[in-house]
């Protein structure tokens, strides 16, 4: 009997296995992907991608670790850590992807500066009666309503015909305002009261169908343009566009502002708790290992300028969060997000204009039109083919061989 005694108490004593901690629908990650990484990039580059962009301020401290000329990750619960070995400088053998680098296009003449390129658009949200869900849709009055997914493809359109002069093939991942995934809210209610007891938020039946929501336009549909892009466009940069917002209060009776500002995001800034969960860990390594950054800030850089100068908009400077600041101007920060880190190529988020800001709104409420109209005091272009046109502009100057 105190021989069964004593087991009991050893077996209560006992550890729990964990379990693996991974984002609402997130997969659990096959760590033998980053076997093709295997001395690609040196100890000091690791790093200060590592520590400068992907995980600042110590976020991968204990998850990531330094030991000689290797990497120790952190894998699942219980595993052994994976090992990623350091190239010696000089030595670094490519990294492994399905995108070119502008230095990799092949030649091309001065008028066709994108030819060799594939370009993805990705119209942010969703349009139609998606966008009352999505919570990116407003109405002043009878004016006409403000709906953001309906605006993003209307550029995107734009957009195509635009970059395919100048040599580019074009994608979209949406071509209306249907979700590209299969999935609905009633579908990812026991997802979404999982998503709740992990914040530690109460599952009530309204919060429950407010998650379920959520989790459909803001995940599930994200992971499914995401396999799009991955497995079936496999392009050589990724262009999402989407307008900002300040906040509108009541819906009911949403508030103009005042503000009105320009900014892009590329891919970075895990915080601590982002990099707990176990998917994002290894997403953020085959960010990092890619070496995506350089290719995505020398874009957005040049996106930047057209865009500022053909807006005038002032540049949007964040305050809080996990970010990191890319240009000194303010126009270019690092952030992670679901999109940017889950598309396997360069990722440029673009958000020109505040929706609900005075000069946008009548703007958008001018709709499309040829020439200029005078708003606000101003001979101004349709803001949709302002937007197109100042990111063509941007591609063409990039890519455009001195």
């Amino acid at each position: 009997m105190r021989a069964l005694l004593l087991f009991l108490v050893l077996l209560a004593a006992a550890p729990v296995a964990a379990t693996a901690k991974l984002s609402p629908l997130g997969e659990k990650p096959d760590w033998s992907e980053l076997d093709a990484f295997q001395r690609t990039i040196t100890r000091a580059e690791f790093v200060s991608l590592l520590e400068k962009i992907y995980a600042p301020d110590g976020a991968s401290k204990g998850l990531i670790e330094i030991h000689g000329n290797s990497a120790r990750i952190s894998t699942s619960p219980g595993k052994p850590p994976y090992i990623l070995e350091f190239a010696e400088p000089g030595s670094a053998k490519p990294a492994p992807r399905f995108w070119k680098t502008r230095a990799e296009l092949p030649a091309r003449p001065s008028n066709k500066p994108l030819a060799g390129l594939k370009i993805a658009i990705d119209p942010g949200h969703l349009g139609g009666k998606w966008a009352k869900m999505e919570e990116r849709w407003f109405q002043i009055g009878n004016s006409k309503p403000v709906t953001e997914g309906d605006m993003t493809l209307r550029v995107a359109k734009m957009l195509i015909p635009r970059l395919q002069a100048l040599g580019a093939e074009v994608a979209l991942t949406r071509t209306g305002s249907e979700p590209a995934t299969s999935l609905r809210p009633a579908q990812l209610r026991k997802a979404a009261t999982a998503a709740l007891r992990e914040k530690g938020e109460r599952a009530t039946p309204f919060a429950v169908q407010k998650e379920s929501e959520k989790l459909f336009y803001r995940t599930a549909e994200i992971r499914r343009r995401a396999d799009i892009v991955n497995s079936t466009i496999r392009p050589d940069l990724v262009l999402c566009l989407h307008f900002n917002a300040e906040p509108w209060g009541n819906p009911a009776k949403p508030t103009l502002v005042k503000e009105n500002h320009l900014h892009f995001l590329i891919t970075g800034a895990w915080s601590r708790k982002e990099l707990e969960f176990e998917d994002q860990r290894h997403e953020m390594l085959l960010k990092l290992l890619s070496r995506s950054f350089d290719e995505e800030s020398a874009v957005t850089k040049s996106l930047a300028k057209s865009t500022a100068a053909a807006t005038g908009l002032p540049p949007y400077i964040y305050t809080g969060g996990t970010v990191v600041r890319i240009d000194s101007a303010g126009y270019i920060w690092a952030r992670n997000l679901l999109a940017n880190r889950l598309f396997r190529c360069p990722v440029i988020y673009a958000e020109p204009y505040v929706m609900n800001s005075r000069e946008a709104f009548q703007r958008i409420q001018a709709g499309d039109y040829e020439g200029k109209k005078t708003i606000a005091g101003r001979a101004r272009p349709s803001i949709y083919r302002e937007y197109a046109d100042a990111i063509a502009a941007g591609l063409a100057a990039h890519y455009r061989l001195d």
